[in-house]
């Protein structure tokens, strides 16, 4: 298993104590965290969770992003399986057990299972429950499905090595670079199977700011994933970028025309039910409290991933081809474009050996 790992003091030894607790043979389990320069005490937790574990192992990821500290775990892995994991994320007690059964009887080319959300106080657990709803994410089935079946993507994707050795994550993706690597599976031929028995939990932001910062950048690193990817547009892509132009467009147009001035009124009300209403159906499962913040977690997550898709677009107008060389929070500054050429088609056909990484 591949941790990527930075600043995550808070997450980070839960993530590793459920690595701990596997119910796989441990001289078959091999973790590997790469970190990116955490400042807050997050490598010297997993440096400590590491020290008398046999094919553990703590090591440098000087370009930060989960995409490289994947692609190093990877070529770095020796088992013949290989999963990724989120700094974030807990893992089940029979996690990868069930990726490995999964491989062997789905034959697919990448496994997972659907995101379980969890969050602290109001806007946490709000958070959480927008994230596993069709009004939240869409038709995103991996967030919510409750029977195994084939998806577009999915949360940490564990694969046979070889299928990400040829299926290396594009180092480029600030965000977004499990589906970008997702779609270049898919349009391969490949399969993508998630089944709810791989069981983990993921920790999300607790706070509208978080949320917004988070979101915004989803919609932002979607569009050259799209313009990659055109065949793997959906409405339910889109949707958010529309809300938002919409409104937006309307409110101008609604200073000097007072049809615009209605039908605004109209779209900005309709979509002020829905959401009341979407809120209030977990009325009888959620602290009123998380209820109440419900109703401004699905506006935040929705207009943050709108107005990052607009810029986006508006980025790809001007030739900006969001190569993450050039963003404003630098945090991918030093990146090298990598070529995508050479790539070979995936098979779902070889057996998994029992050696996971």
């Amino acid at each position: 298993m591949v941790v990527a790992l930075y600043d995550e003091a808070r997450s980070i030894g839960a993530c590793l104590e459920s690595l701990a607790r596997q119910d796989y043979p441990p001289d078959s389990l091999e973790v590997l965290v790469f970190d990116g320069g955490s400042t807050d005490g997050s490598r010297a937790i997993a440096e400590a969770y590491v020290a008398e574990r046999p094919g553990w192992s703590v090591h440098d990821n000087p370009r930060r992003i989960q995409a490289a500290a994947w692609n190093s775990g990877i070529r770095a892995a020796s088992g013949e399986i290989v999963g990724i994991v989120s700094g974030h994320a807990q893992l089940g007690p029979s996690y990868v057990r069930h990726v490995v059964r999964a491989l062997e009887e789905t034959g697919a080319d990448m496994v997972g299972g659907p995101v379980r959300a969890t969050g602290d106080g109001p806007i946490g657990e709000a958070a959480a429950i927008a994230m596993s709803t069709p009004f939240g994410v869409g038709g995103a089935r991996h967030h919510y499905l409750t029977e195994p079946g084939e998806v577009d993507t999915v949360f940490m994707g564990a694969c046979r090595r070889e299928t990400y050795l040829r299926f290396p994550f594009d180092e480029r993706m600030v965000r977004n670079q499990d589906d970008e690597l997702s779609y270049r599976l898919l349009d391969a031929g490949g399969r993508i199977v998630c089944d709810p028995a791989i069981e983990s939990t993921y920790l999300n932001r607790s706070s509208i700011p978080a949320l917004w910062r988070q979101f915004h950048d989803y919609g932002l690193w979607k569009v050259p994933v799209l313009f990659r990817h055109p065949r793997r547009a959906r409405l339910r892509h889109l949707a958010p970028a529309g809300l938002v132009a919409t409104a937006g467009l309307g409110l101008v147009l609604g200073t000097v025309s007072a049809s615009a001035r209605a039908a605004t009124t109209v779209v900005l009300g309709a979509y002020l039910l829905a959401t009341v209403g979407a809120s209030a159906r977990y009325r009888d499962r959620a602290r009123p409290a998380s209820v109440l913040a419900l109703c401004c977690v699905y506006p935040t997550i929705h207009a943050a991933y709108g107005v990052g898709m607009i810029q986006g677009f508006a980025r790809y107008a001007s030739g900006d081809r969001l190569d993450g060389t050039d963003l404003a929070t630098g945090a991918a500054a030093s990146e090298a474009p990598r070529s995508d050429d050479g790539v070979e088609p995936p098979t779902g056909d070889r057996e998994p050996e029992a050696t996971t990484a």
